[in-house]
């Protein structure tokens, strides 16, 4: 039985099967985006979490299972800061007002427009770069970039592909700070991560996910042994520090068991 659908909840994903070519990526994945959530989706390489934000975000249509959405609600995505071409010619200003609504006539921006870019842009604490093009920003600020990005288009539930990728600590600090600003201010936010301890034991909620949901929950029920076991296929030890849990690879691998389609 799939995920009933509630009243009111942004995004419904009820008994969801998707894949490419043939190749399952989802099963039957059931999960419901409540209202300003704050939830990081945990799992290795392949195991489908860009592709559920795909499936929340509504640019594939699964195979199987219902897609339910909250009328009216917006939607916004952060991709991968690696996916990214940061040579095109565009200043970082100009990259936020891209995300205009396409029911725009205008080709060009308002002073309206920009003026909320600029507001947007100050809130998130870029608001000098305006004018710079984007290859010469740093991590973070490319982060808030595309933050800024998605804010314009004034979403309820934001969706960010692996947010920290690729980036040093204290840019990792300075993006959950952020987001978290972001959802006190009511702002739903789902992201893939595949980092544990970095980013995933900071998280309110969690969905472990190997194609199924293997288990959703706080850091405390999620970030376990035997879930983590299922979910990245190895053996590992969690330890409390300063009441967060720490995951050690103990480099065991475990087999998978095939998973019925």
């Amino acid at each position: 039985m799939g995920t009933p659908v509630s009243a009111g909840a942004l995004v419904t994903v009820s008994g969801v099967s998707f894949g490419y070519d043939g190749k399952p990526v989802l099963l039957d994945v059931d999960y419901a985006v409540q209202p300003a959530e704050f939830t990081g989706i945990v799992g290795p390489s392949g195991s489908g979490k860009t592709s559920l934000l795909k499936v929340l975000l509504g640019t594939v249509t699964p195979q199987r299972g219902t897609v339910h959405r909250q009328p009216g609600v917006a939607v916004s995505y952060v991709p991968q800061l690696e996916t990214v071409n940061w040579n095109f010619p565009v200043t970082v200003a100009e990259c936020v007002l891209m995300s205009r609504s396409t029911r725009r006539l205008l080709p060009w921006a308002t002073p309206a427009e920009k003026l909320e870019v600029a507001a947007l842009l100050e809130r998130l604490g870029i608001g000098e770069l305006g004018r710079r093009h984007i290859r010469e920003l740093s991590g973070g600020q490319q982060q808030r970039m595309f933050i800024a990005r998605a804010l314009l288009r004034r979403p309820r539930l934001l969706l960010m592909d692996e947010p920290t990728s690729g980036v040093d600590i204290g840019t990792r600090h300075e993006v959950l700070h952020l987001l978290g600003d972001l959802n006190r201010d009511g702002l739903a936010i789902v992201l893939t991560t595949h980092d544990l301890n970095g980013m995933a034991a900071h998280l309110p909620h969690l969905v472990a996910l190997q194609r199924r949901v293997i288990a959703a929950g706080p850091p405390s029920e999620v970030i376990v042994p035997d879930v983590l076991e299922q979910t990245f296929g190895a053996r590992m030890e969690v330890l409390q520090h300063l009441g967060m849990p720490v995951v050690v690879d103990t480099g065991e691998p475990v087999r998978l068991q095939p998973v019925a389609g």
